[in-house]
């Protein structure tokens, strides 16, 4: 049997807890062909390049179609969100979406949610003081934006815990290892999107009936050129903020928390100076981002770097292992807040830009100041702590944190 290619060793769950090295040995061929014709680059400037090429495609279905696998488990005439969609189609689905989501529409809008934010953690936190010892993910990381998500979509309190079940089950679609794909897995993958997609046309048949002023209710009754959506269009729309508005902001958080752990300085200075928070989650963004990897197809040939890579392959946009290229970042194995020109890939790039950037900073930086500020000597319990199963969206699945006492 022939030794597995470094990009296989990547999606191996024993190198979840650190794949960086990894990432190193990739950056040694800035581009390389993978067995089966696709391409994985790893470098900087080039994956930069890529994703402002609009012959780099984030279709779904154009996956499917090239890679010969089901689209992520599901059923071939679903209607997918706009992240997995090319323009035009792309770009009016998120136009409708962001103008009334925030920036640039609404640019007061997710800030202004910063004491709401705040209250919640502090809530989370309040909730600690009896005990000794915390899980990150289930005691504040996740709980934290599935209630600033709901809230912004106008989905019931109550409702909450059902995304749990149905996240989880998607969110594990996202690994290109062909082998996780089981006949019996895929059938838990077309069951839950069939729950959450049937949930999702309750809620809005209850909106359009009595709308309020929420995200949901402001995309069903938008009579602008163009809008509203048709159903199947505000259904997957609806679905995508659910699952993309806490996921990834999970691991955000989870990863923080671990990085400061592990760099108690920067975590004491954190804890007298909140305000470091907005550089914290920079640097976190490119030093342990939520999302590892972007998956894409090419729709033409495209001649970079002394080669071409062929029209209609798969390739992989190793982003993680970009934030980490010394050709671009001085020292970038080095977790520094105080990092100048930090243009990181945290959140992609191109037309693609992650949507709810603004929102995943912004509960960041709140949970990790308030951590900071109200943990009296924490430390971790395990480490490394075991890690969730997907390597594109990589994280810890547990983060166990002792402390003395919880601050005021």
């Amino acid at each position: 049997m022939s030794e597995p290619s470094v990009f296989q060793q990547i999606l191996d769950p024993s190198n979840r807890h650190n794949p960086y090295p990894l990432y190193a040995k990739l950056r040694e061929t800035p581009i390389s062909m993978q067995q089966g014709g696709g391409f994985v680059v790893a470098s900087y400037d080039l994956i930069r390049t890529l994703l402002a090429d609009p012959r780099v495609s984030s279709d779904e279905q154009r996956m499917a179609q090239v890679t010969g696998q089901a689209v992520r488990g599901q059923e071939p005439d679903r209607h997918p969100g706009f992240l997995v969609l090319d323009p035009p189609k792309h770009d009016q689905l998120r136009y409708l979406t962001m103008k009334h989501f925030g920036p640039p529409c609404d640019p007061g809008r997710i800030e202004g949610l910063r004491p709401h934010v705040t209250r919640i953690v502090d809530d989370l936190i309040n909730a600690l003081r009896d005990k000794q010892q915390f899980d990150v993910v289930d005691d504040l990381a996740y709980p934290l934006p599935v209630t600033i998500i709901c809230d912004l979509l106008g989905v019931p309190k109550e409702d909450e815990p059902l995304f749990s079940v149905w996240s989880n089950i998607l969110v594990a679609t996202l690994n290109p290892d062909p082998t996780v794909l089981t006949p019996e897995f895929l059938q838990q993958v077309v069951q839950a999107m069939t729950e959450i997609q049937a949930y999702m046309a309750e809620l809005i048949a209850a909106h359009r009936a009595n709308p309020g002023d929420d995200l949901l209710s402001a995309m069903i009754t938008d009579h602008d050129p163009g809008a509203p959506m048709d159903e199947e269009d505000l259904i997957s729309t609806s679905v995508l903020l659910l699952i993309a508005g806490h996921e990834t902001t999970v691991n955000l958080i989870t990863n923080g928390m671990l990085t400061l752990l592990r760099n108690p300085d920067v975590l004491d200075k954190l804890r007298h100076d909140p305000d470091l928070a907005v550089s914290v989650v920079e640097e976190l963004l490119r030093f342990e981002p939520p999302v590892q990897f972007l998956p894409r197809t090419t729709t033409a040939p495209i001649p970079i770097a002394g080669i071409e890579i062929p029209g209609n392959v798969p390739m992989m946009l190793m982003t993680a292992a970009a934030n980490r290229d010394p050709s671009r970042f001085a020292d970038p194995e080095r977790f520094d807040p105080w990092r100048p020109d930090n243009e990181h890939l945290g959140f992609g790039g191109g037309v693609h830009y992650c949507f709810g950037a603004p929102l995943a900073r912004l509960e960041g930086q709140v949970a990790l100041a308030e951590m900071a500020r109200r943990l009296v000597n924490p430390r971790l319990v395990v480490d490394p702590p075991p890690y969730r199963v997907s390597p594109i969206l990589r994280g810890p699945r547990h983060l166990e944190v002792a402390y003395d006492s919880i601050a005021d």
